[in-house]
């Protein structure tokens, strides 16, 4: 059931350079799976689109998103204060299949902006064994604190700064990570490779995607990606990520 209402702010700050955490009171965290997102919409009218952003945490109805600034609306959000409204729909999207990795050694895997996703999963997941992978530019390593407190944490650095020098692949090779199951969140490059190793190893894996939205409830059809199989309704290999996904079997994406 999706929500739309005034939510109010609880807290407001900046993570990192460029990375803000914003949690709001609102009945969409009672709701919310990990790896759904939620629709903030900007109370500047000129920017007219809402945006999606990931939903990090979930508990009561307090939900809290950690999200980039990359424009106009994440701007104005990395403004907001304590007691300001925000506007929000949610949650949305089909999130992660937890229930893949029950019994399973599982390996959890975000990179950059895509880590922030990874944490209610890491927090829910009930498997055999979780590790989980977390891939960074340099050693602002924002939220490693909070992994920690849930699974053991394995982390890659680009400038090899902290952990492995490379990529979230380079460190699940490096340190001999085997599972059953992956799920992952992170930017395209490292979705497809995720994808190619786990077509090699043979382990299942879920993949989140991101593209940009204008309704977030499927009508637009502004957020499609390429499947292998057909949509039953279309009749071509398209599936809307708000709705479909955004997670899907690496195996049933083109990417």
């Amino acid at each position: 059931m999706k929500i739309y209402e005034k939510a109010k702010v609880t807290k407001a700050l900046e993570l990192s350079k460029g990375i803000f955490e914003l949690r709001i009171k609102t009945d969409i965290a009672k709701e919310a799976k990990p790896g759904q997102f939620v629709m903030v919409y900007p109370k500047d009218k000129s920017t007219i689109l809402p945006r999606p952003i990931s939903i990090c945490e979930a508990e009561g109805d307090l939900l809290r998103l950690v999200y980039r600034v990359a424009g106009k609306g994440t701007k104005e959000f990395s403004l907001y204060k304590e007691n300001d409204e925000v506007t929000v729909m949610g949650p949305i999207g089909n999130g992660f299949p937890i229930e893949k990795a029950v019994g399973k050694k599982a390996v959890l895997i975000g990179g950059g902006i895509g880590v922030p996703p990874i944490l209610q999963l890491s927090k829910e997941i009930k498997a055999k064994e979780v590790t989980t992978v977390l891939g960074y530019r340099n050693n602002d390593l924002f939220l490693k604190d909070d992994f920690d407190k849930y699974s053991k944490t394995v982390i890659a650095t680009e400038d090899g700064s902290v952990g492995t020098k490379g990529n979230v692949l380079t460190a699940i090779k490096e340190q001999g990570i085997e599972c059953d199951v992956i799920f992952a969140c992170g930017p395209m490059p490292m979705l497809r490779a995720i994808k190619q190793y786990a077509k090699e190893k043979n382990i299942e894996a879920y993949i989140s995607l991101e593209e940009r939205m204008a309704c977030g409830v499927g009508a637009c059809l502004g957020c499609v990606c390429k499947t292998v199989n057909k949509d039953e309704h279309s009749h071509v290999n398209n599936a809307r990520v708000c709705t479909e996904g955004p997670v899907f079997l690496a195996s049933e994406v083109d990417i």
